[in-house]
């Protein structure tokens, strides 16, 4: 987009708290904002309008546009009035906290969101069950003058709609939002922060008597006792407000009591405002998480999250947010004030390191929704339904092969992982290896990367590694590089093909690699051809035609011709023995991998010119999105039961192996027929990794560039596997050509026809 289109864009005004303001609701905007625009640059602009109080002056970036000094009654008129006079501000976001408008300008407020002729979407930080009149009387009229109304959590939805009286659908639960993290190792964390040897507690924040840390002080002694290597990190500085009227006082209690309780090697306190990658860090070296809040009608905690996200196991007192989050073993409960419960449980906790690592996993599925790519859809989807001259674009990722790279050893690709740490215990496939060959093809064609050579070799070694003595490859290999005996309980049928698919891709595009490498894959795919004339299951032969086209394409010969047109004749026969109106498919039955298909049949009509290949594919492929496609959104079919004729599929179980194939069969049939209608179907079905799916949440994570092992009814699937990340980063590549380039959105399609919502 250009720098013309992108100052067309509409606008979506934040008024709230803002950096350098040292406050949580600023942090919070901030963070927000930074989601929205990573997620949909060219879909709108967001300027700010900073709130400030008491003679505060800041020096602000470049997208704060307006100062609206809340002790000052004239500053709410005349920001009202330029936000009015603004035609490109399309909608006005108000970060609420009571806080920040005190007695005496609260009807200054009020008239303020009355004058501005703009929608309003207010977010309220704060809502207090069992208002008094005054109070009540108050929300009601903030909320009569606004398009919608957010909240962070269901209960703080229940309070506004049951005490409040506000129209259930005027409100719409957004979470706080969490930062993506890589969950580094936490050992290699402590030795850099200096705690090795240590178990680390802690708790982070702007520091006021609120947070109660005497709870967790007052129960030290007993938690030592029992593990001596304890120390407590006290992360924050205090807050702004209570240095301005009460100094540090509280710090310095907190101080004394460590002293009168001999704790000064169990306790330090890090008074600073950390930068967010140091405060990442320090969450993720953390063995458990205190939150010690006293405030029980305290609706939510961005520290809290934080810590989740992080993998922090949590214990926590009992505020709505964590009672929402930590049910049913995702962490611990423990009443206000209570340093003998603290105790307790930390102790537990300590003991049990399964107990810990269940509390992490569970946490951090429930958090996840909550990440701020998530947060950032959620809200974008709020902004298109309240304005409809906002159309939603996503931003496309940027090429991202860490997880790639943190997936492969000296040896080959590891099939699984745990969240995003390889499992060397599941061993290796050659499936993972033989897809992660094109993938890094595919990636050293777009780039020219040449560290993607070694991992090229890797992979081809490893396939090498697993032909046998018939020209057959055999595809589980454990830890210990020795085959196992689900080679020979299993059909290796399909892995087979895959394989004959990498090496065909890889000798089609010699010219951009050593010879030595060319040289090996012929040795290895002249072994194995003979044996492909045997293949019959029909995603085996799709395969292995797509690998004999690419081969043809550099070693014609009519050797790869007459097989090409074996397999695809049992194809088309298959086709016609299941073919019958409604039913235009091979088999009786759609399951995994379907559009491989109708891609090879193509590839078979333009290696052999026969236009009984190409109509198969096309009445086939035609099936299969009509099965798979709604207006503006793809879901796959199910795994956990396939869609058989004259049955309903299962609803949910989506897979990212069968979102990807699907994207490149509609490359290869837009390459082929130019039908721009396939290149449409191509963004709405990558745009299911970036958030369009039934849950509206991220499948790809843009942090550690793995992909999420799958997508079910009510979440996600963490794990970031081989087969998952390496089909993702095919499906990126494959979008690469038609954007303008790496970590821009895709070229035009910001259509009606393939929006999001």
């Amino acid at each position: 987009m250009t720098e013309k289109d992108q100052n067309n864009l509409p606008e979506i005004l934040f008024v709230t708290s803002y950096p350098p303001r040292e406050c949580g609701i600023a942090t919070y905007s901030q963070d927000l904002i930074k989601a929205l625009n990573n997620k949909f640059n060219d879909s709108f602009t967001i300027p700010v309008c900073a709130l400030e109080s008491e003679k505060e002056i800041h020096s602000y970036t470049s997208e704060v546009r307006y100062i609206l000094d809340t002790s000052v009654s004239s500053s709410f008129s005349e920001v009202s009035r330029e936000i009015s006079q603004n035609a490109a501000i399309r909608i006005v976001m108000v970060q609420h906290e009571f806080g920040f408008f005190d007695s005496d300008h609260e009807a200054d407020f009020l008239q303020f969101l009355c004058d501005i002729r703009k929608p309003v979407i207010i977010t309220f930080h704060t809502i207090l069950p069992h208002p008094d009149a005054a109070l009540k009387l108050k929300v009601e009229e903030i909320t009569s003058v606004c398009a919608s109304v957010v909240v962070m959590t269901q209960n703080a939805a229940t309070i506004l709609s049951r005490d409040y009286q506000i129209p259930t659908d005027k409100i719409i639960v957004i979470p706080h939002g969490v930062h993506l993290v890589p969950h580094a190792d936490k050992e290699t964390l402590k030795r850099k922060y200096d705690v090795e040897g240590r178990t680390i507690l802690s708790t982070f924040g702007l520091i006021g008597s609120g947070k109660s840390i005497e709870t967790t002080i007052d129960a030290l002694p007993s938690i030592v006792k029992e593990n001596p290597s304890v120390l407590f990190l006290v992360i924050g500085k205090t807050h702004p407000n209570i240095i301005k009227h009460d100094g540090e006082v509280y710090r310095e209690m907190l101080k004394e009591k460590v002293e009168q309780l001999r704790l000064q090697q169990h306790v330090r306190f890090i008074n600073k405002y950390l930068p967010l990658d140091q405060l990442l860090e320090y969450l993720q070296l953390t063995d458990i998480y205190l939150f010690t809040s006293k405030d029980p009608n305290q609706a939510v905690s961005g520290t809290f999250s934080y810590a989740i996200s992080c993998a922090c196991p949590i214990i926590s007192t009992p505020i709505p947010h964590a009672r929402e989050v930590l049910r049913d073993d995702a962490g611990v409960i423990i009443d206000f004030q209570n340093s003998p419960q603290l105790a307790k449980a930390v102790n537990l906790l300590l003991g049990n390191e399964e107990l810990r690592r269940t509390y992490s996993n569970n946490g951090l599925q429930r958090i996840e929704p909550s990440a701020w790519e998530n947060v950032a859809v959620a809200y974008s989807a709020l902004f298109r339904r309240i304005s409809r001259d906002i159309s939603l674009v996503f931003q496309i990722p940027e090429l991202n092969l860490s997880h790639i790279k943190h997936l492969t050893t000296e040896f080959g690709m590891i099939q699984f992982a745990k969240i995003n740490h390889p499992d060397l215990g599941s061993g290796y496939t050659i499936d993972d290896n033989a897809r992660a060959m094109v993938a890094l093809i595919m990636h050293y064609k777009a780039t020219g990367d040449k560290a993607d050579l070694s991992y090229i070799e890797t992979y081809l070694n490893f396939i090498k590694f697993c032909q046998q003595n018939n020209g057959e490859f055999l595809n589980y290999v454990d830890e210990n590089k020795e085959f196992t005996k689900q080679n020979y309980e299993t059909n290796l049928e399909d892995s087979n093909g895959r394989t004959i698919w990498a090496l065909g891709y890889l000798i089609a595009e010699e010219e951009l690699f050593p010879a030595s490498l060319i040289k090996t894959a012929e040795e290895v795919i002249s072994r194995a051809i003979p044996g492909i004339e045997g293949m019959f299951s029909s995603r085996t032969m799709a395969f292995a035609i797509k690998g004999l086209h690419y081969y043809n394409l550099r070693r014609a010969s009519p050797e790869n011709l007459s097989l090409i047109n074996t397999l695809a004749e049992r194809l088309v026969e298959m086709f016609k023995h299941e073919g019958e109106l409604r039913w235009e498919w091979f088999e009786s039955y759609l399951t995994y991998g379907n559009s491989i298909l109708p891609e090879a049949l193509l590839c078979a009509y333009q290696a052999t010119n026969n236009l009984i290949y190409k109509e198969t594919a096309q009445a086939s492929f035609a099936f299969l999105l009509d099965k798979t496609f709604t207006r503006n959104r793809i879901k796959v079919i199910s795994n956990q039961d396939w869609l058989k004729k004259g049955k309903d599929a299962a609803d949910y179980g989506e897979q990212p192996i069968d979102v990807a194939y699907t994207i490149l069969a509609l490359d290869k049939f837009y390459q082929v027929f130019g039908d721009a209608e396939y290149l449409n179907k191509m963004h709405i079905a990558f745009n299911w990794f970036l958030g369009n799916n039934h849950l509206h949440q991220i499948i790809y994570n843009p942090c550690t560039g793995g992909c999420y092992d799958g997508l079910e009814e009510y979440g996600v699937n963490l794990n970031q596997g081989a087969e998952s990340t390496v089909t993702y980063l095919m499906a990126r590549l494959t979008m690469e050509q038609y954007t303008e380039g790496s970590g821009s959105d895709f070229v035009a399609f910001a259509t009606e026809e393939s929006e999001t919502y």
